[in-house]
């Protein structure tokens, strides 16, 4: 479908945001620092996000915030909106908080997998033909960092709904797409492992729920093809096979993402000095088990 662009981010959901930024810059990765919304008249609430840039997309670390205890290094993001509107947003941020507080509950690992795209109304017009349930596009601003500092740039989002769930839930998690255009000057994509871009993401789903999901994702993303969204799907008993040693922690679930690099012998050598497990995938890529990044496998491809 020509209006993909591969994937805009995956999320990982984590119980402490210092512990998860740690465990990333041990992995190799730069991590920006967190960023935290403040209401007017009150203190930290919701959750806080820090972000694994990269040329193309990112890794987004979401944290609920403790107001008694922020991140390391958090930077308060004061949200400004009239008066009148302050009640809708309050209700905003418990549902946000709300969503990722469930997430986190079913287990620490990956719940959100974002697509990228150039046109996002084209995007909610063939949902909605397609019978896609989904809650419209919505407009936001998004913290990004650049040679000139923080800026907030403008971004549009689109979530994908299931029945029975509450609104921009799936039974994996969130599922959607975003456009945003590109930022000039972006800070934090030399990464000492060498990664250089989001290449896809492995969802896992019970082996007779399979060709419901296929269908389902064939719906939201087509075919997946090089360039697109790339959600790998796979089987529980199969999972083994592709991941060797890899369990799901629930079902369906995102187990892991993969992120390509200039030199694969390079990151594997960095990951092993800083006393990180690295295997071999199925297909003989490196990967790095759930058990040592937080309930998330990394897969590390060589890139083209």
């Amino acid at each position: 479908m020509g209006d993909i662009e591969g994937l805009h981010h995956v999320g990982h959901v984590v119980h402490d945001m210092d512990a998860a930024a740690e465990r990333y810059r041990r992995l190799g990765f730069a991590v920006s620092p967190p960023a935290y919304p403040v209401l007017p008249g009150e203190g930290p609430c919701g959750v806080a996000n820090a972000h694994v840039y990269f040329l193309r997309g990112f890794v987004e670390l979401v944290a609920v915030i403790d107001p008694g205890r922020t991140p390391s290094g958090a930077r308060p993001l004061p949200l400004r909106v009239p008066e009148e509107r302050l009640p809708g947003l309050r209700a905003a941020v418990r549902a946000t908080t709300g969503s990722i507080a469930a997430f986190l509950r079913r287990f620490q690992g990956l719940h959100i997998a974002i697509a990228d795209t150039p046109d996002i109304d084209a995007v909610a017009a063939r949902l909605t033909a397609a019978g896609v349930a989904h809650g419209g596009v919505h407009a936001v601003q998004r913290p990004v960092e650049t040679a000139a500092g923080t800026a907030m740039e403008p971004a549009r989002y689109l979530e994908v709904s299931a029945p029975g769930l509450p609104p921009g839930r799936v039974p994996e998690g969130r599922v959607g797409f975003a456009e945003n255009a590109p930022v000039e000057g972006l800070r934090g994509t030399d990464h000492p492992n060498g990664a250089t871009g989001l290449a896809g993401c492995v969802l896992c789903v019970a082996d007779r729920e399979l060709p419901g999901v296929r269908e389902r994702y064939g719906a939201y993303f087509g075919e997946p093809r090089e360039g697109r969204a790339d959600v790998t799907l796979v089987a529980a008993s199969a999972l083994g096979a592709l991941l060797p040693g890899e369990r799901p922690a629930a079902l369906p679930a995102f187990v892991a993402f993969t992120v390509e690099v200039r030199d694969i012998t390079a990151t594997e050598r960095l990951l092993r000095a800083h006393g990180v497990p690295a295997a071999r995938t199925g297909a003989g890529e490196v990967f790095v088990p759930s058990a040592a990044a937080l309930g998330a496998a990394i897969v590390f491809r060589q890139e083209p």
